[in-house]
């Protein structure tokens, strides 16, 4: 076995291995998505004796080439007097080394934006790349499973992501001699059998777990609920209105705000392809200076997808024009950039020694042209809206479901609203800055792609500079507004100096005063409801099984998912599952110490996240557990004899594919059970396309957007309650057609519908559709 160190002072690695103190062999500590840690005395014996450096390199491995620790001193080392010898005084120098890991500890995350709709692999391999650009191997990293959306927190380290990460895809990163590899955790099984000539009963330990839940209710985030719609009308004074809940918004704002300082593009946020280099940072500004001609050659994309869901607002900049250009600007894309394949962007073809800008919609020039004038600056923005916030389901794991099979991600279809403005702005005119802006396209793009390319640039030959891009979640509100005798149009939402006519607050709708809602004005607000996402799941089956007497055989238990996070009610139905899949009965934890030469399987190695399959028919025992800890004690050094300790645990002793957190929730609201067979079959779909058709003194005209179901109808209440055919207390009525007619009762009045079918007990809608009136009487 042999000890080196690099002290970084260009000798290279040096063979410390006859320094090593016999009181203080290396002893090396692993455990699961954390870096290794190694702690080994050196004596200084030698004339030349050259004490390691902080942040040298440590190389422990053995004859064969089998590396045991690869890393880094964590500090100078500790200094430790023994005595008197021949030479001298004698010291020791006692050394603590972290894994190849730690130089990626000693780094700042960047700030980047969410990653969206990446692989777990990717995400992780792409953390390594920011902080140390080829430093690592990462040819070994397998992609796992897809994440929806995870947050790289700049505040936490390296380390606390890969952890984060691995709970999230119930995966197992490792870091060695320079190569990285991630796996799903059970990825490499060893078996541990009793009946082996090699095994050391003594050595093994195991403890069983009563893990059984049958009753589980999982507590997750504040979520999207009801689809609402407020209706209001204008009187030619008011400027706010009261919306009739709170709208659920996203926490993040602004996602980035990119204001090309620098002199070059941020690689952490924009990818480039420019063959004839016509992109450049300079003066503040991102100049584009020609391009190939071709489409597509020249492009500046986002690193993310855009993920096709709630409100979402892109600023692709304020850009002012030096000639004739001709490409696509803010272009939304499916997949490869081309013009064929924008969704919705902003086209730009040349017109004399000017240009003309024009929406861009599934490939095609759509509505009017606006012709640049030289010397103004034209700000063009996206709006998305849709009433689906999140575009896919969150991934539960457990050992049932591991890692590339788990519980959930399952598409979300929606419609998405595609609003394309242009703000015509002249510097030598004040006024123009809070202008309205003028509206290129206001469309729906049916059962729209949940996530999309975006690319600020495609270049085929543009004269411009773009001072500014910015990508917002907005408040998830679509403002929606008709003159007497006129047509819907989408209101923009937003700043006065962006161009907005109004803003959308947790409270009100605003009306800036130059915009104020003429007499008799219609006005619709869609937006979602908000309410904590929460599911509860039994298992009747195992309820039974489990009933004794007086013991009615129900194990229940109450979690808060903290990660992978719940978003909604669904999610806290599949990791409501998941963790039934694991605490199904007994789980046990253990350890099994044994020396290197007699590892399980005849493992050279054993690492946290290799499953560890024991068969102990003597202790009633036979599982299939995950390694979590492996403690290595170097005992000889010329004989390379080692005594490991290796911890293991099943995942309802220990959770591998969740973290969950304490914490007191005020008001819990109650949540019917689901039987674990039938949850994904429980609820009708529902009535997103509800609207009021008509508003008398009297009456109100709704329909529900789809005819009921077979046997079904239409249930409506005065409020989000009380569903189902025993209660009556607040029901306005059940209707067997898609139209009907309720009476109106005040000037304000809200209604709740959802569809029913005729099983029994009757299936309902997960969720509601709000109708809130307040128009005057």
């Amino acid at each position: 076995m042999k000890l080196q160190i690099d002290n970084l002072d260009g000798n290279g690695l040096i063979d410390y291995t006859a320094t090593i103190d016999g009181a203080k062999l290396p002893q090396i500590t692993r455990k699961l998505n954390q870096a290794p840690e190694m702690r080994v005395g050196v004596v200084a014996n030698t004339a030349g004796f050259v004490v390691p450096a902080d942040g040298a390199r440590v190389v422990l491995s053995k004859a064969s080439g089998q590396f045991l620790f690869t890393g880094y001193l964590t500090a100078a080392p500790a200094v430790q007097y023994l005595g008197w010898g021949e030479r001298g005084p004698v010291y020791r120098y006692n050394l603590t080394a972290l894994g190849d890991e730690m130089v990626l500890e000693r780094k700042r995350p960047a700030d980047r934006a969410p990653f969206v709709n990446r692989n777990a692999g990717n995400a992780l391999r792409q953390l390594a790349q920011d902080l140390k650009p080829g430093m690592f191997d990462t040819s070994g990293m397998q992609d796992v499973d897809v994440l929806a959306e995870y947050v790289p927190d700049a505040q936490k380290t390296w380390a606390q992501h890969a952890a984060e990460i691995g709970v999230q895809a119930r995966a197992v990163y490792r870091a060695m001699n320079g190569a990285m590899t991630f796996a799903p955790v059970g990825a490499t099984v060893y078996t541990l059998n009793e009946t082996d000539e090699n095994f050391w009963p003594e050595g093994l330990t195991l403890d069983p777990v009563d893990a059984l839940i049958n009753d589980v209710t999982v507590v997750g985030e504040i979520e999207p609920e009801a689809y609402v719609t407020d209706y209001f009308v204008g009187d030619g004074l008011t400027l706010r209105f009261y919306l009739s809940q709170t709208p659920f918004t996203k926490t993040s704002t602004t996602v980035f705000d990119e204001e090309y300082l620098g002199t070059a593009l941020d690689a952490t946020r924009w990818s480039v392809v420019d063959p004839g280099s016509a992109v450049l940072v300079s003066g503040g500004k991102l100049q584009i200076a020609g391009g190939t001609g071709a489409d597509g050659a020249t492009t500046v994309e986002f690193v993310e997808l855009i993920e096709m869901a709630g409100a979402t607002v892109l600023e692709h900049g304020d850009v002012e024009f030096s000639a004739a250009s001709t490409g696509v600007l803010g272009g939304l894309y499916a997949g490869a950039v081309s013009v064929a394949g924008c969704l919705a962007g902003f086209q730009v073809t040349a017109n004399g020694g000017q240009s003309n800008i024009q929406a861009l919609v599934n490939g095609a020039a759509s509505g009017t042209a606006v012709t640049t004038t030289t010397g103004h600056h034209y700000v063009l923005t996206t709006r998305l809206y849709s009433q689906e916030i999140y575009r896919r389901q969150q991934t539960f794991h457990s050992a049932a479901h591991p890692a590339g099979s788990g519980r959930g991600g399952a598409a979300v279809a929606a419609d998405v609203r595609v609003v394309l403005e242009i703000h015509d702005i002249d510097p030598a005119d004040p006024a123009t800055r809070v202008a309205a802006a003028t509206v290129l396209y206001d469309g729906v793009m049916t059962n729209a792609p949940q996530y999309c390319t975006y690319a600020l640039v495609n270049a085929a030959s543009m004269q411009c500079a773009i001072a500014f891009t910015e990508l917002i979640a907005a408040v998830d509100a679509e403002v929606r507004s008709a003159l007497p005798g006129q047509s819907y149009q989408t209101m923009l939402v937003g700043n006065l100096s962006e161009g907005a006519e109004c803003n959308v607050t947790s409270s009100e709708l605003e009306f800036f005063s130059a915009y104020a809602p003429a007499p008799n004005q219609l006005i619709e607000v869609h937006y979602r409801g908000s309410g904590r996402a929460q599911a509860r799941v039994t298992n009747p089956v195992s309820v039974t099984a489990h009933a004794h007497g007086t013991d009615d055989g129900v194990r229940s238990a109450l979690r808060r998912a903290k990660s992978p996070a719940a978003r909604t009610a669904a999610d806290c139905e599949n990791a409501a599952l998941a963790i039934m899949d694991d605490a199904a009965g007994m789980a046990w934890t253990g350890a099994y110490e044994t020396w290197s030469d007699f590892l399980p399987g005849a493992a050279q190695d054993v690492f946290p996240g290799d499953e560890l399959q024991v068969n102990a028919a003597s202790r009633g025992a036979a599982l299939a557990a995950i390694v979590r800890e492996v403690d290595i004690a170097v005992k000889d050094l010329a004989g390379e004899h080692s005594r490991y300790t290796i911890r293991f645990a099943q995942d309802a002793a220990k959770w591998l594919g969740f973290e969950f957190e304490a914490g007191e929730i005020a008001n819990l609201p109650e949540v019917t059970a689901q039987i674990n067979t039938q949850v994904g079959n429980v609820f009708l779909v529902d009535l997103t396309a509800a609207a009021i058709t008509q508003v008398t003194s009297t009456t109100v005209s709704v329909d529900a957007g789809t005819a009921p179901p077979q046997g079904g109808g239409i249930e409506v209440r005065w409020s989000d309650e009380g569903w189902g055919p025993d209660n009556d207390r607040n029901l306005v009525g059940r209707f067997a057609t898609r139209t009907f007619t309720i009476p109106r009762l005040s000037a304000a009045q809200s209604c709740f519908l959802q569809q029913y079918d005729g099983s029994t007990p009757p299936k309902y809608s997960r969720y509601s559709a709000a109708l809130y009136v307040d128009y005057p009487l």
